[in-house]
């Protein structure tokens, strides 16, 4: 890399991570505001826009490339350069994503978009190296020819434009069909089946993700037909995940994805709204099977987030690096040598055998894909118990040992909605495993969130770093946000949490609901303008805003009675029909929302006095069931009036029945006779 230095460019002022990394880069770069587009305009230079972000491996590398002084020189005299954080800025992210998707047929980060001033895009790509080999053209060829072109065929460029900008809206055009039933559920179970994994668990080759949401589903589609291939394929996948090299055996917590079929060698990079997602998958697991191994996973990770990526303010961090002192897993692999120092030869002998750790080691170079004598740390089956409280305290010493190495970089931004998916897991987590510190720190994050993440007009922001927030929120922000919530009042019966939940959910309605068709845009109504106005319901890495906003609206309509929320979690499943039955598989999340709203779907309310043991051991009870569609009310009956009618149209009249506390069940919306046998309203609750 060269040593020129030169004053910094305009992204010293910002506040991401990502930026302010790239913040005395050669290539004067801007940030996404009107100044770049007029220099551009004022200029008569296109545009090149490199979207990236902070713990991405290959935007490190596409760095140096950009910091070699002769593709600096040559970029900053053709264009005028733009950095784009894509999560902070997912809007301008998911547009032009798409944009390269249609040009390219694929995508990925670092995403490379050459547009006009006007923001129309005529190129589009992800990692360029310097100089073009094997067929792929590099930075240096890439910008000559883009200038050149700019300069002799405009026109044609223009032409090539206008023909993307119309293939974008015309992809992004919906056609509402009928409403999803079961069918559709049943074909998503086929698709998946088909493309599991026997041998390895998960779905698909390599890479392989975790994509917890398909554990989700599969887990809702076991409880509702029973079919034991279904828990199967659920259960082998936890266990492959938790024992490969995508778990970080050492300090817990799951890497981004893994780069082989078997789960060994992964993405090194750890971000929260996997270990939020997954944090979810293991907890279900354990109240449907009641193997204490998924509960001791899923403390784990809670375990790791509340020792690394929680503020001092109580909101949770984005992201760990994959990198440490310029090298992909460093931080995280070990050479046998190491071990057998930090443990002496025979603790590093029994440590060994378990963990696979050898002379050669398993991780490879990046550059010659030869054996480094590195190892990555992985079980070949779960831990004999025989070996817990021995293993336990030789982890502990390789943990030791493993805080004194350069870590690798943290992405201390707090996102709204990264932070909501904590929020409901931690609060999840309280609920099923009974654990108040758990539930103490998703009231802190919410806390936190709902004081400091709001303008001075009271709208909720994105993004929060260095003590100040900015950035109005997406769907996402408000849909994961009111998930949190929602948990949260399951684990607490703390109205203001339902309270929150329903407010935010009226927001979100007037900012980002379709009135001419239904569904929700991505972006507000008062946003910036874009190339389009997209909606999206494709579950990735992270689900959509549709995918979570519709089982909200569900969860909400069973908890307050309200009618009207059902209605428009049905015209999201409307909307979206036809492109869900062509790939339910790339639905897994919204397949957990149909699920819900085929049902049977059942309401349980208890009404008791609170702190009285009839109470307690009732509402302990249900906490131990795996019940995914039901909705959970507590009336507290010691209360003349308590604040849950406020928010609740149909419990006015649910109290203790012979001074008992009393389980009120309905299914589909057809109430059972009111019990105080807590079994008898189980039996009703599984039928």
């Amino acid at each position: 890399m060269s040593k020129i230095k030169l004053k910094p460019n305009k992204l010293i002022k910002e506040k991401s991570p990502y930026l302010l990394q790239h913040a005395n880069d050669l290539v004067y770069w801007y940030p996404w505001t009107e100044e770049a587009f007029i220099k551009a305009r004022n200029n008569d230079k296109p545009i090149f826009l490199s979207i990236g972000y902070y713990s991405c491996h290959w935007c490190h590398k596409q760095r140096e490339v950009f910091n070699d002084a002769y593709v600096a020189k040559l970029l900053n005299e053709a264009f005028v350069s733009i950095k784009v954080d894509r999560e902070e800025r997912p809007d301008i992210d998911k547009i032009y994503m798409m944009v390269c998707q249609l040009m390219t047929g694929s995508g990925g980060w670092p995403l490379t978009i050459i547009m006009t001033p006007d923001k129309k895009p005529f190129f589009a790509g992800t990692y360029f190296p310097k100089e073009s080999r094997f067929g792929r053209i590099g930075l240096v060829d890439l910008v000559k020819r883009v200038k050149n072109l700019w300069i002799d065929e405009r026109k044609q460029l223009l032409e090539s434009s206008e023909k993307i900008i119309f293939a974008l809206q015309d992809a992004g055009a919906e056609s509402p069909g009928r409403s999803l039933t079961e069918s559709v559920l049943k074909k998503t179970y086929s698709l998946l089946s088909a493309r599991y994994d026997k041998i390895n668990g998960g779905f698909g080759t390599a890479p392989k993700f975790p994509t917890p949401h398909n554990l989700l589903f599969l887990l809702r589609f076991w409880k509702r037909t029973g079919d034991e291939e279904a828990l199967k394929m659920v259960e082998k996948t936890l266990g492959a995940m938790r024992n490969g090299g995508i778990y970080d055996h050492i300090g817990f917590g799951f890497h981004r994805y893994s780069t082989d079929p078997n789960w060994l060698v992964p993405h090194f990079e750890k971000m929260l709204y996997d270990q939020a997602l997954l944090t979810l998958a293991y907890l279900e697991a354990y109240q449907a099977t009641g193997k204490e191994e998924y509960a001791n996973t899923a403390k784990e990770v809670l375990t790791y987030v509340l020792r690394d990526m929680v503020s001092t303010e109580g909101g949770f961090y984005s992201a760990e690096d994959a990198d440490s002192e310029g090298v992909e897993g460093k931080f995280y692999v070990w050479s046998k040598a190491e071990i057998e120092e930090i443990l002496g030869i025979e603790d590093a002998k029994i440590f060994a055998k378990l963990y696979n750790v050898d002379v050669n080691g398993n991780f490879l170079e990046e550059a010659t894909r030869e054996k480094t004598g590195k190892n990555i740390v992985h079980l070949s089956s779960q831990l004999p118990d025989t070996y817990s409280t021995d293993i336990e305290s030789l982890r502990n010493k390789l943990f030791e040992a493993r805080e004194k190495r350069i870590r690798p970089h943290k992405d201390d931004k707090i996102l709204t909605d990264w932070n909501g998916l904590m929020i409901a897991a931690f609060a999840k987590a309280g609920y099923i495993l009974n654990e108040p510190k758990y539930i103490q720190v998703a009231e802190k994050a919410v806390e936190f969130i709902l004081n400091q993440m709001k303008n001075s007009e009271g709208r909720l922001l994105h993004r929060y770093r260095e003590g100040g927030a900015d950035i109005l929120a997406f769907i996402d922000d408000y849909a994961f946000l009111i998930w949190g919530l929602i948990n949260l009042y399951e684990a607490t019966y703390e109205t203001s949490y339902l309270k929150n939940a329903i407010m935010l959910t009226e927001e979100q309605l007037k900012l980002f609901w379709d009135s001419s068709i239904g569904a929700f845009f991505f972006t507000a109504e008062d946003a910036e303008s874009l190339l389009t106005r997209q909606k999206e319901t494709y579950d990735g890495a992270i689900p959509s805003g549709n995918s979570v906003a519709m089982l909200n609206l569900l969860s909400l309509a069973q908890l307050t009675g309200d009618d009207k929320y059902e209605k428009k979690a049905d015209q999201i499943g409307r909307v979206f029909a036809e492109s869900i039955r062509a790939n339910p598989v790339a639905h897994t999340l919204m397949m957990v929302a149909v699920d819900y709203a085929v049902g049977p779907t059942y309401s349980l309310v208890i009404a008791g006095d609170s702190g009285k043991e009839d109470t307690i051991a009732m509402l302990n009870e249900v906490r131990k069931q795996y019940l995914p569609n039901k909705s959970l009310i507590f009336r507290p009956t010691e209360d003349l009036k308590p604040d849950i009618d406020n928010y609740s149209n149909f419990i006015q009249f649910f109290d203790k029945y012979d001074e008992k506390a009393t389980a009120f069940v309905c299914i589909n919306k057809t109430c059972k006779a009111p019990t105080n046998d807590i079994h008898k309203a189980l039996e009703y609750l599984n039928s």
